[in-house]
């Protein structure tokens, strides 16, 4: 088994679809996360070379600690994806924990913890190929009256993963209802591998109490990054001083923005990040209806200029 990196901090920014792109992720890293992951990315996908896919796993030289997340339900095609891609990233990450409906309805994502066997499987084969570590991203359960995260754990742990991410709910609560973090402690006192908390995590303060409480390796902060990836800079100030600052979502718009002028990144994804970027500012509602309606990045600009 291949030793999970070693991490100069505790806050990771989580794979997200449609939101962590190359830019957006170098932008995190900017702020100080200590790890970044590409969006998940389809095995079939990377197996047919498709355009889409491949964009999905550009990079870049500030990433010094990247992970790539994979998700697909064949086995053989997780592992061959995986041998593709362990030269270009850190870690290898199989997403057993995704609850969309598109991704469930292909066998993938949160469905594969209904075959538990078959997740260790699927480390097993893909840790004996690769050569960089093989982690797993889970959930609670299914819902609740089949809760199995511990279940798995012990199972991908046997079968070599290098660490284990859990997100505290189930398939079924999709993103409704509190993320159960009693069940992250509980899966962090029941495996010898580094265990990553993830679920509600929108400020420093609930950071550091969810860092205490579960005694969790590190945590991953998904959706309040959308409004605010410098979360990251606030989790470090306030764990080193007892206090941060804000920064205003457009002027981390227009940092996002200057970064993806080295980088492949469409302009639909560009204006998702205006979009999330101006919630919770003056004037906010306005802006978006405008951007909903830009058609091209000079328009965008001048919008977010004001």
């Amino acid at each position: 088994m291949k030793k999970f990196p070693k991490l100069k901090g505790k806050a990771i920014l989580a794979p997200m679809a449609g939101v962590t792109d190359v830019s957006f992720r170098v932008l995190a890293k900017r702020y100080g996360a200590a790890m970044t992951y590409t969006e998940f990315v389809s095995s079939a996908g990377l197996m047919h070379e498709n355009e889409k896919t491949l964009r999905l796993i550009q990079t870049s030289k500030e990433e010094d600690v990247i992970g790539v997340q994979i998700f697909g339900h064949e086995v053989e095609e997780i592992v061959g994806a995986a041998e593709m891609l362990q030269n270009m990233f850190d870690v290898i990450d199989i997403n057993c924990g995704c609850p969309a409906q598109k991704v469930v309805k292909v066998g993938a994502g949160s469905e594969l913890m209904k075959d538990p066997q078959k997740i260790g499987k699927i480390v097993n084969k893909t840790a004996s190929v690769v050569n960089k570590p093989v982690t797993i991203k889970i959930r609670k359960g299914i819902d609740e009256k089949h809760i199995n995260a511990l279940e798995v754990a012990k199972i991908a742990e046997d079968a070599g993963a290098s660490a284990i991410t859990i997100h505290g709910r189930t398939q079924k609560q999709d993103y409704s209802g509190e993320a159960d973090w009693g069940i992250v402690k509980k899966l962090k006192e029941s495996v010898n591998i580094p265990v990553i908390g993830n679920g509600d995590i929108t400020s420093p303060e609930i950071f550091e109490q969810r860092l205490e409480e579960s005694g969790v390796d590190a945590i991953m902060i998904g959706r309040a990054t959308l409004s605010n990836p410098y979360i990251f800079r606030q989790i470090e100030d306030y764990i080193k001083t007892g206090s941060y600052e804000k920064k205003n979502g457009i002027e981390q718009f227009f940092e996002y923005l200057e970064i993806t002028r080295k980088f492949d990144v469409v302009f639909d994804v560009i204006k998702n990040h205006a979009l999330w970027l101006t919630k919770g500012i003056r004037g906010g509602a306005e802006m978006r209806q405008q951007i909903t309606l830009c058609r091209n990045l000079r328009e965008l600009e001048d919008i977010m200029s004001g």
